[in-house]
């Protein structure tokens, strides 16, 4: 697979990524929901100080170091997409490793610099540890409602397709309300589980080929040695 075409891939995850989430961000209030295709498909904006799926840990000194390991991801990612196009990798797994690549590109970029261009976010109040939510719409320029590297990810696709309650019978739980499918994620966050769900369905294929190369290139080799011709 030519590096030309998984330049243009991992472009075209990052533009939609990031133009959904700035038009959201500037159209919707926190936790507005708007239907897409009826009330089992909505964009539902809300936004995440950690991880993927709106998973955090550890306040401000957590999505810190999120941010740097993101940072640190993108950039072994560089390295190792540049080696497996070089090696002729399968190109499934290219295309695999290229929306992990994408994705963790797009939600880096809202933790570095959405702090900084937009003027409302939510914030960590650590006296509490909780949110401190806003009104309003945010807009792009003037102060920044955070500093460099503590913006927070932008969510808003929301599949809520079946709800409901737990039948009396069901263990732990009967009786309790129940939402399938609950998180709140962004393209990015799609692109990156999209990758490594379909690198753990089709790695057989994907490293079969490789493997293949790789022991014909060895039983090539043992065939034209000297004992071998002699023999």
């Amino acid at each position: 697979m030519k590096r030309i075409n998984v330049t243009l891939l991992v472009l075209l995850i990052l533009f939609a990524d990031q133009a959904l989430k700035i038009w959201v961000k500037t159209s919707f209030n926190l936790h507005e929901n708007r239907q897409m295709l009826g009330s089992g498909a909505q964009l539902y904006f809300v936004e995440n100080m950690g991880m993927a799926y709106g998973w955090s840990f550890g306040g401000n000194w957590g999505k810190l170091a999120l941010t740097v390991f993101r940072m640190v991801a993108v950039v072994f990612g560089t390295w190792y997409i540049g080696r497996i196009i070089a090696e002729k990798y399968h190109k499934g797994f290219i295309i695999c490793a290229a929306l992990i690549y994408a994705g963790a590109i797009g939600n880096l970029l809202d933790s570095m610099f959405y702090g900084i261009i937009f003027d409302k976010g939510m914030l960590l109040d650590n006296a509490t540890n909780g949110y401190i939510y806003y009104d309003g719409v945010a807009k792009i320029g003037g102060k920044g409602y955070a500093s460099f590297l503590y913006g927070n990810v932008v969510d808003m696709l929301y599949f809520p397709i079946i709800k409901g309650h737990y039948p009396k019978w069901f263990p732990f739980k009967a009786g309790e309300y129940f939402e399938f499918f609950r998180p709140i994620f962004n393209i990015a966050d799609a692109s990156i589980s999209t990758g490594v769900i379909s690198i753990l369905v089709f790695q057989r294929r994907f490293f079969k080929k490789k493997e293949a190369i790789t022991n014909s290139t060895v039983e090539t080799k043992a065939l034209v040695n000297d004992e071998s011709q002699i023999s």
